[in-house]
């Protein structure tokens, strides 16, 4: 009995070290995260705040606060005192509280990128403002004619002169030998960085400080790959059936330009619906605000602060900012009356209403989406209605009659867009991802090697131009373009549970149901959650391929 005695005594000693060690870490946990707010938000609002500015308005002095602001929050990670007492709470394993847990590795992994020398990321900054500041000032010189990206489009969807779209595409394809060597220069600083924090490069990094497996992200890649090859490849031939007689010129010789838009990005207008006039009078911006009101999620708050039309030195570009994680969410945006920018508009809005339905409760440092893929999963999910018929009905933009008769082409069009989408971003992980293991080698050729083996396109004769660092995310949004595709994958998990599960309609019940979805399941849980953990919460299941290849191959 005595000896029984002792032994629960030595156990309850024991239990009590550890709730007490368990309570004394927990204690740091908050006080780290109480001074990491004070200091981390004006630092983060600043930032958010400037880069709009200089995004709109494109001016010297714009751009000189923005990459002064942006330093300053990067700098703020880099404190070394601080990181020592992060790695201290992350090595006890004493942080148990659920959220207390789950904001010390987002923390943690902040940090981590920020333990080099403040002057390599001062450079960094400087290098990627100088680049923006290239790419937002270039317009295309076509035949002694300035024109904006929106007109080199224009010419490219809509001209049947094979000498006009060459003088296009090439007129905007010289903003490459501006940026090229910038770009070079900074991808061999951003691996240094990388080197210096214990991974093989940036590529890798990234990835990792994202919440993501580089394997896993191959591996999916490679999936989709074999999923869409033998599909694309029928498909392609079509395109180029389509083209042949479009231009009046042999399958054989038809090159990058007559791809109707710069990159082959985008699915080319081969089938017979003419999505652009069903918007030709109509205004997206309205129409999108219109919607997201019908599903309980209006946006008006985040229209009101944003910069929706072209002007001189803005970005000619579109994205949705959170300048503050409390409600201040905009859009900039360069809208004109077509299908490409009711896409868009509705793309970026998807992106700000996951941001402005937050819940507000939870901890700035998980105040945010669960990843950058699963709001760009949002985006597409709602971008992907610009084309459908049922919603273009739905919206009163054509009536019933209409729907039915467009029915199979815009089906059509919209599986042609996923697999041109799907090639075009196997182009650019892969190109990205042998760029940081080897920025040394020729990336000319390696770029025109990667668009023939997946989009099938060939690579005009004599061609040896940096075409690769036309793209602005090669530059500017290093190592994200893989999250695109992923958005695509979830996009469709999405859809096949909220088609199964949420409605069973088009009634106005059933629209606010399926709001009310995203808000509670998907925006409100915020970083609570690992990513694979909420989509699983949200939808039953994991991420999964299987939704998008019934959708786009047919494969079960």
């Amino acid at each position: 009995m005595k000896r029984s005695i002792v032994c629960f005594t030595a156990l309850m000693t024991v239990l009590w070290s550890c709730t007490s060690k368990q309570e004394k870490m927990e204690n740091r946990m908050r006080d780290f995260i109480a001074s990491y707010e004070t200091a981390v938000i004006p630092l983060y609002k600043e930032s958010a705040l400037s880069s709009w500015e200089a995004n709109v308005t494109g001016t010297d002095e714009a751009w000189a606060r923005n990459e002064k602001a942006s330093l300053a929050y990067i700098s703020y990670f880099t404190d070394k005192k601080a990181f020592a007492e992060l790695k201290e709470l992350k090595k006890s394993e004493m942080v148990k509280d659920p959220l207390l847990a789950r904001q010390l590795e987002v923390i943690y992994n902040q940090f981590l990128s920020g333990q080099v020398d403040t002057s390599l990321l001062a450079e960094q900054v400087r290098m990627e403002t100088e680049i923006t500041k290239k790419f937002n000032s270039f317009r295309a010189d076509v035949n002694g004619k300035m024109l904006s990206d929106n007109e080199v489009e224009e010419i490219l969807r809509n001209s049947l002169n094979s000498v006009d779209l060459q003088a296009a595409w090439e007129g905007h394809k010289k903003i490459g030998p501006v940026v090229a060597d910038d770009i070079i220069r900074l991808v061999r600083h951003r691996n240094r960085i990388a080197k210096e924090l214990g991974f093989s490069n940036y590529h890798q990094m990234s990835l990792k400080l994202s919440g993501q497996d580089p394997d896993e992200v191959t591996r999916i890649f490679d999936e989709l790959d074999s999923l869409t090859m033998g599909a694309f490849g029928t498909m392609k031939g079509e395109i180029d059936n389509y083209y042949s007689k479009r231009y009046g010129i042999p399958a054989a010789d038809l090159m990058p330009w007559h791809y109707q838009n710069r990159y082959f990005q985008e699915a080319p207008e081969i089938y017979s619906v003419d999505f652009d006039s069903y918007y030709a009078d109509k205004d997206p911006v309205k129409l999108a605000a219109s919607y997201y009101a019908s599903i309980g999620l209006p946006v008006d708050p985040v229209l009101a602060r944003s910069d929706l039309y072209e002007k001189p030195g803005k970005n000619q570009h579109a994205f949705s900012t959170d300048i503050d994680r409390e409600g201040d969410v905009r859009t900039l945006d360069n809208i004109r009356p077509d299908s490409y920018w009711m896409n868009t508009i509705m793309h970026e809005l998807g992106h700000g209403v996951y941001s402005y339905y937050n819940d507000r409760s939870l901890p700035f440092a998980i105040r945010d989406a669960a990843h950058t893929f699963t709001t760009e999963a949002v985006a597409n999910f709602f971008g992907r209605y610009a084309t459908d018929p049922s919603w273009m009905q739905y919206m009163g933009i054509i009536d019933a009659k209409e729907a039915e008769r467009i029915g199979k082409d815009a089906f059509n069009a919209f599986r042609l867009q996923q697999l041109v989408f799907s090639r075009w971003a196997q182009v650019m992980y892969r190109f990205e991802k042998a760029m940081y293991e080897n920025p040394d080698q020729d990336l000319n050729q390696l770029w025109w090697y990667m668009v023939e083996k997946y989009q099938m396109m060939k690579e005009p004769a004599g061609r040896d131009m940096p075409d690769w660092a036309t793209k602005i995310h090669v530059a500017l949004y290093p190592c994200y373009y893989h999250n695109y595709l992923l958005g695509e994958l979830l996009a469709s998990q999405f859809s096949a549970y909220i088609t199964g599960t949420v409605i069973k309609g088009n009634t106005g019940e059933d629209m606010k149901a399926m709001g009310e979805f995203f808000k509670t399941k998907v925006f409100m849980p915020g970083m609570r959650y690992e990513w694979n953990d909420m989509i699983e919460k949200a939808t039953g299941e994991k991420l999964t391929a299987k939704y998008y290849a019934a959708q786009v191959v047919g494969d079960k």
